[in-house]
């Protein structure tokens, strides 16, 4: 499958099935920053936080090329898409 379709596919079609396990995957991303914010001292939001994740996998992919590190990054990429539209939307 196509890197682009899979990544839709995990953040627009397959987030109900994670949420049920994690929680809705956008409030996870705001009380990690909060977390994070309490453990550094320094505001962080879950916008950071969601560049931080796409930086992991980039740094992770500089190392090894595993297909997974990019299809993570894209999907980190398409669900913080989706968060900033929502931020707007609301």
């Amino acid at each position: 499958m196509n890197i682009l379709k899979e990544a839709d596919n995990i953040i627009n079609i397959r987030s109900e099935e994670k949420e049920r396990m994690y929680g809705p995957f956008e409030e996870g991303m705001e009380i990690a920053a909060k977390i994070a914010s309490l453990m550094t001292d320094k505001e962080i939001t879950a916008i950071d936080m969601y560049k931080c994740m796409i930086a992991l996998k980039l740094s992770r992919e500089s190392y090894n090329h595993k297909e997974d590190n990019l299809l993570d990054a894209v999907a980190y990429l398409g669900s913080m898409n989706n968060y900033i539209n929502n931020i707007k939307n609301n």
